[in-house]
């Protein structure tokens, strides 16, 4: 019985040897790993994808900033005409939204061609088509909810008008950007 429990002691004594030696190899077949030769483009391309996603994102931030200045100025257009014409020359609040609607279109397409979407617009008649699609579509909307919401709310005609041009502006941008400035992809 003595001898079993000496090899017994002698086998766990050479286990922790060896678990010792496992560790001391373990952490230099690591350390060798760490220590190995990469592909110089591993490196090289992650600078790209980060700066092509960095571009990108300066990009939309530029957009976005030209998007709200010239949308600003159209809005402004839009409701110093239709409010105007209201209050010069007597229209009736919905005819007035037309025609501000109407002056305002040449200001907000100008300003998108030239300024926020200058990178992917195409030619500028299939632009300005394709712009007066989301223009009037957008127009669309405003009226019918000016109209319903002049009818059915006792809020100012022109507090109405400036809560809907906020409003359909996050969806013209949206619209504007995936469609209507986007270069064509025909031949």
């Amino acid at each position: 019985m003595g001898h079993a429990a000496d090899s017994a002691k002698t086998a766990l004594a050479r286990e922790h040897e060896y678990a010792f030696i496992d560790r001391i190899v373990h952490a230099k077949i690591i350390g060798a790993h760490d220590n190995a030769a990469r592909p110089a483009f591993t490196g090289t391309i992650a600078c790209v994808i980060a700066a092509r996603g960095l571009f990108h994102m300066r990009l939309l931030i530029r957009q976005l900033s030209w998007f709200i200045i010239v949308g600003c100025a159209a809005a402004a257009t839009h409701w110093l005409v239709a409010v105007g014409s209201v209050r010069g020359l007597a229209l009736q609040p919905l005819w007035a939204n037309v025609a501000g609607w109407a002056v305002a279109f040449v200001v907000s397409f100008s300003g998108h061609f030239l300024l926020t979407f200058r990178h992917q617009a195409g030619a500028w008649h299939e632009a300005a088509r394709r712009f007066f699609f989301v223009s009037a579509g957008g127009f669309l909307v405003n009226e019918l909810s000016y109209a319903w919401l002049l009818h059915h709310t006792a809020v100012r005609y022109d507090i109405l008008l400036a809560a809907i041009l906020i409003g359909i502006a996050v969806l013209t941008f949206l619209v504007s950007r995936l469609w209507a400035f986007r270069r064509s992809t025909a031949a």
